[in-house]
């Protein structure tokens, strides 16, 4: 039996996997909002678990990610800054413990049994409140030497037009014009605020025929193509897979892999782009696949 929990900042999650990926139990209770009642409170999920399916391994998906000394940073739960949350919790069960970011655990469940199971390079791709990715290579998960493989949310707009230099926006990691400050949800909306004057959600941004929403769309597209091609000419993956609330949006499967191939270094064809299949579950599914069978 493997174990995932997905720790959010307002819910936490625990799955069951039994061989094959199959589900055996799941749970899902509201996150303990201070360090030592995190660690807990995981605890007691994984013990729970364990009287109903039997003992197993153990994995979790963070909102943030882990130092080389072992202690956690960038996660948007503060309480768990600073904190050596692996150890600690390997301390209490008595067994070691994998952690690996949300983000990157979206990628590996992809990878493993979803949209892109087989495939040897992986590209996990989270567009929602914020941007984030995750990269699976051969069924692992890179983290690189500070734990931040993936985050290409923070990477600057490329190929910025001197409109967009001179309105990019600030992002909360303190710089200015990041991906995500441009191509979130919350950006979608803020630009088109900007543009039009009106207030819209991301879904009537999208689900819109009117010109202005078409014209936002595609300046959003286009400058999620710009990036994803910059990832694409480093990465070159097989698959890449959308995940988070953007992923909904219909057009962007169309529109997306022409001008990737575009903007990209010779690619020869489109990138696959696809829609991830595990949806909300993604998260946990992949803290569970942290440790392969």
């Amino acid at each position: 039996m493997r174990f995932g929990i997905d720790l959010g900042g307002t819910k936490t999650e625990i799955v069951a996997l039994a061989p094959g990926g199959v589900e055996r139990w799941r749970k899902r209770v509201a996150t303990v909002r201070n360090y030592d009642g995190t660690v807990k409170s995981l605890a007691e999920l994984v013990r729970e678990g364990e009287t109903q399916v039997g003992a197993g391994t153990v994995g979790i998906a963070i909102p943030g990610c882990e130092t080389p000394q072992g202690l956690i940073k960038n996660a948007n739960s503060t309480w768990l800054i600073g904190n050596p949350l692996r150890r600690d919790l390997e301390a209490v069960l008595g067994r070691p413990v994998r952690l690996a970011n949300d983000a990157n655990c979206f990628a590996l469940s992809e990878a493993s049994d979803g949209a892109a199971a087989g495939a040897s390079v992986v590209f996990g791709v989270i567009a929602g409140t914020g941007v984030g990715g995750g990269v699976v290579v051969h069924g692992k998960v890179l983290e690189g030497a500070h734990g931040v493989c993936g985050e290409w949310g923070h990477i600057p707009l490329p190929s910025p037009s001197p409109h967009e230099v001179a309105h990019a926006p600030d992002c909360y990691c303190g710089k200015r014009g990041c991906m995500e400050s441009w191509c979130s949800g919350p950006a979608l909306q803020a630009e088109f605020k900007r543009v039009t004057g009106r207030a819209a959600s991301t879904e009537e941004i999208a689900g819109s025929d009117d010109i202005e929403e078409r014209a936002a769309m595609d300046r959003l597209t286009d400058r999620l193509a710009r990036g994803l091609a910059t990832v694409t000419n480093i990465l070159n993956p097989d698959v890449i897979v959308l995940g988070g609330g953007l992923s909904n949006i219909a057009r962007l499967y169309t529109d997306l892999p022409p001008l990737v191939e575009k903007y990209a270094f010779t690619l020869g064809a489109p990138p696959k782009i696809v829609k991830n299949k595990h949806g909300d579950s993604s998260g946990v599914r992949g803290a569970a696949w942290l440790w392969p069978e």
